[in-house]
This record gives structure tokens, sequence and C-alpha cells, in this order.
């Protein structure tokens, strides 16, 4: 087997180079990927996010190593293993990540890469169903929305925000990312829609773009130039040649792993791996970040949350209601208010997350709280601490070997503390005054920094977001593993695009800036003119100096 340009990974990224690289006929394209379909409700219902998480045909099951800042705990550390990678299993929260993310890009190398760059894709990948005009895209092939925020309790989030003095915004994906709003969803005609609804299945009907159900083992390199992908499908070992590229777009794990499978990292770690040195690159496996997160949850004096529906008489309704209709509660994910804040006077844009839900649940769907709730889910955008991927053995079908080193930076637990602390404070507001029972979690035993650092401990879980593992940056720097035009530095014919790439952690969930490196990536790699820069200027708080809100 044969292409132009052979692509690791179906996920957000891959699946968007696979419709770009194919779009004008010219190029053949292979994209290869392990999992398997996406069909079925437990993918395709917004409802039903917590299922494929916790499925291992739909989940490649990686776990941490033990944890030593969080008590030696192993966290989950899950990516799709199917049609459309981790869009396919996600929450389909839509965050661009704010302007000055991408500021700091071009700043730590990443050339071109900066927000009057990276908005012009943004708006090219969108059709933006209520978003803030001039600011968003109304013809690409990923349909954004809102939900419909019918529980009164998201208007109550949002009502307290304003009351503790924060602002309001109507679109954090425009001009101002900051403040309590809407949440936007990857959600269309009531079915999730992932990168391979919107990119990958419209562009398999054309002849010159094929999928491969296999095992990618690692990278086919001779004389430094990247030729090929050695794959593994029904117990046979098989090489696709590639005649121009091969991408590699499989996940801030897989990506650095295949990376080093084929020769491609620390020199000293491929080599007691037993692995012929390619290209000695250091950063690879490296610079790994990801965001993590609290439930502070509530309990609701009224009836009206989602506990109602947690019994098998409503579920079977509202199963059925999404299967014939494709509507009701079934078709939202229930992320449907947030809000983006500064943590404190001098802090210039938002570095807090919010997901407001109404119903008191862990996020994989297990250990509903016994009575009717609310929760806010909250973490800090921008933790110092970083961790790394490492091989576990030259064999590509181990699990890598994942150490994020969580809490590692001592303002880490201030930030947390403070999330804490300043949920209560928006609990507290007389939105809420009509619905607030009791503190569910962390409990109103937990006062003190001690007491708040133990229940941290315990309970911090990560929001899913790992990144930064093949850093884009300057070629003569030597912690940088691609260029700015997503080639890996030191192998020719050969580049990474996914969220790997990612220099520093963006605000929010990372799907959007995936997709958007996706985008763009094509671009370099069909060597056309990058998009023309935005002049736009995003929002940034006039009084960030002096107050956090």
């Amino acid at each position: 087997m044969q292409a132009d340009f052979v692509i690791i990974g179906s996920g957000s990224a891959g699946s968007a180079m696979a419709n770009r690289l194919s779009e004008d006929g010219r190029h053949s394209v292979i994209v290869i990927e392990y999992g398997g379909s996406d069909v079925g409700p437990f993918i395709q219902m917004p409802a039903a996010l917590s299922y494929p998480m916790n499925m291992g045909v739909y989940d490649w099951g990686y776990q941490t190593e033990p944890e030593p800042h969080l008590g030696g705990r192993r966290l989950a550390a899950p990516r799709g293993k199917v049609i459309g990678g981790s869009s396919s299993i996600n929450g389909m929260v839509y965050v661009r990540g704010h302007a000055e993310d991408f500021d700091t890009w071009e700043a730590e190398g990443a050339d071109g890469w900066s927000y009057a760059d990276v908005l012009p894709y943004y708006q090219k990948m969108e059709t933006s169903h209520g978003g803030q005009n001039g600011w968003r895209g109304h013809s690409g092939p990923l349909h954004v929305r809102r939900g419909e925020r019918l529980n009164p309790l998201f208007q109550a989030f949002i009502e307290a925000g304003a009351q503790a003095g924060f602002e309001l915004t109507e679109d954090y994906n425009g001009e101002k990312q900051e403040g309590f709003g809407p949440m936007e969803q990857t959600i269309h005609q009531g079915k999730r829609w992932s990168a391979a609804n919107a990119y990958l299945k419209p562009a398999l009907k054309r002849p010159n773009l094929q999928l491969v159900r296999a095992l990618a083992r690692r990278i086919v390199i001779e004389d430094g130039m990247a030729t090929g992908v050695e794959i593994q499908r029904g117990g046979k070992t098989e090489t696709i040649e590639a005649s121009r590229e091969v991408i590699v777009a499989a996940s801030a794990f897989n990506s650095p792993k295949l990376l080093m499978l084929s020769g491609i990292g620390p020199g000293e770690h491929l080599r007691s791996m037993g692995i012929d040195v390619v290209a000695d690159r250091p950063g690879v496996g490296t610079n790994l970040q990801d965001h993590l997160e609290l439930y502070v949850q509530q309990e609701c004096t009224q009836p009206i949350t989602l506990y109602s529906k947690m019994n098998l008489i409503s579920k079977g309704l509202i199963g059925a209601e999404w299967l014939f209709f494709k509507s009701g509660i079934g078709a939202s994910n229930h992320f449907e208010a947030a809000a983006f804040l500064r943590s404190r006077p001098g802090v210039k844009y938002p570095d807090i997350q919010y997901h407001f839900l109404p119903v008191a649940i862990r996020y994989d769907g297990t250990a509903p709280a016994k009575a009717h709730g609310f929760q806010a889910h909250v973490g800090p955008m921008r933790s110092k601490s970083r961790g790394n991927v490492t091989l576990r053995s030259a064999d590509p079908a181990a699990a890598p070997v994942i150490r994020f080193n969580y809490m590692s930076d001592p303002s880490d637990w201030e930030d947390f503390r403070h999330c804490i602390r300043l949920t209560r404070e928006i609990f507290k507001q007389p939105a809420f005054d009509a619905y607030r029972g009791r503190e569910i979690s962390p409990g109103v035993t937990a006062q003190s920094d001690e007491e708040l650092d133990a229940f941290i401990t315990e309970h911090v879980e990560s929001a899913y977001h790992p990144c930064g593992t093949c850093r884009m940056g300057r070629a003569d720097d030597p912690m940088s593993v691609v260029d700015p035009q997503c080639r890996v530095i030191g192998v020719d014919r050969l580049r990474v695009a996914d969220s790997s790439v990612f220099p520093t952690i963006t605000n929010g969930n990372l799907n959007a800036p995936s997709i958007m490196v996706g985008e763009k990536a094509s671009d370099h790699i069909l060597d056309v003119q990058p998009l023309p820069r935005s002049n736009l200027q995003p929002w940034i708080n006039p009084n960030w100096e002096i107050s956090d809100r």
C-alpha cells in the first residue's frame, strides 16, 4: 500500500488533515486507525458521554504511574481508540482558548501561531450557531451550538457570578472570554459532532482517501527520511509507503511513543530500550501538561435536577426519545453554563475555568450523590507542573509510561484552595437562595488549608487535556520536537500535528485547538499560503492589574 500522505490517527487533528489533504483530489491519503467504528448510541448520544470513556473498546485505557504528590494515586488517562479519536469520547465542550495563549506560543518560538494567525483557522473550521458576529465562522464543517439552558440552575449560576462582581460574556469564544455565560457544545442535530462526523466521514467518500484499520508500530526512516509506516493487522506486519510525508496525529501519549519507537527521542532512553537512535531529540515526551479539576457539590432543595432522571425507567424514556427524534435530555451533554475567571489582581487573562452541571455526579457517571444536587467543575488553567511520557519497552503494543507530576509546584495548591473558596462564594450568592441545601463536597468540615489540601489530594481528577509532549518551537531549540511548520526536527518528510505540539496548554478544553492545529498544519503540509492574519483585538479586563473581577 502506498499514498502521498500517510496520517497516523483519525482523531481531532488527524480527521481534519485527512479531509483537507484529500480535498482537491490531487493527493492520495491513507489514514491509519487502530480503533473501530463510532456507530451506536454510547458515542453518538450526547448525554451518554460517561460511557465510552469507560469502555475498553473505545478507549486505550491508559493510567498514570502513581502520582507522588497525590498520595500515590493512579489517575485515569483516557484517549480515544475509535474513529474520531478522543473527539468521539470527550465531553463535547468547545473552547478555542484565550488569545493570549497563542501569543504565548509565538513568544515561546512557535512563529506564525499567534492569535492573529490562528483565529482565521478557527473561523474556517466552524459553523457557529449563536456566536458573536465577526468573530465566528459560519461555513465550516464543525457545528458549534449552545445548550437550551432550560434548567433554572444554569441561569442561577450565571446570575450568581454577576452578583459576586464578575463579568458576564455572551460568547467566551468571541471577543471576550472572561466572565460567566453559556457553554458551547460540539453537538449537531442532536448528535455528537465529532471530528469523524464533521471531517472524516464526508471525506471518505472521495476515491483518493482510504482508512486502514491497523496498529502503527513505527515510522520507517531511511537515510534520515520518513518513507512509510510499519503496521500490524491480522497478525501480520506490513509497510504502508508514503511518497511525500508521514504525519503523526496519535495523541499526546501515542505520538511521542511512536517517535521514540522509531528512534526519535532522548538518546539515552532509546538506547536503554535497545532502539537505534535516528535523531537525539531530548524534548520528545517531556513538557507533558494537563488540567486538573475538582467538583464542588451542593444539595438542591428543589427536585429540579437530573437526579430524578437517574433511574432505569427515566433513562429508558430519555434513550427512546433520543433514538427516534434526536431530541430531549439525551441530546445535550448538560454542560450548558460556564465561566472563565482571573484568580487575583495582576493576572492579565482568565486562569480558572468552570463547567456547571445541574446534578451532583462524577464525570465518569459513577457514585452519584444520593440526593438532588448541582456542582461546579473548577480548576486552574496554567499549572507550572510538568510531566513526561516514556517507553515501557520496545514493544509497540505496550502502554507508554505516563507521569504528569501533578501538583508538584507549590502554587498549584494555593490555586486549588482559592478555586474551592471562590466556588463557595459564588454558591452563597442570592441567586442560589431558592435552591441551596447543604454542601456535599468538600463539605463544611473542610475549611483550613490543611483540610482543603487533604480533600484535593484525595479527589482532584484529570480534566483529560494532555498536551505538550512534542513541543513546537524554534528549530535551534534543543527541546523543540517540531518546527513552526510541524516538521520533526532532524528527520525529513515527517510531521507531528495534534495536541502534543502545543508549547503550553491553552485555556479550557483542548478539542477545538487540536482541530485548529490540524487545519493550519494542512496548509503547511500542502505548502500553500496561510490564511491572512486577523486584526481583531480581544477584550482584556481594564481592571486586571487592580482587581480579580
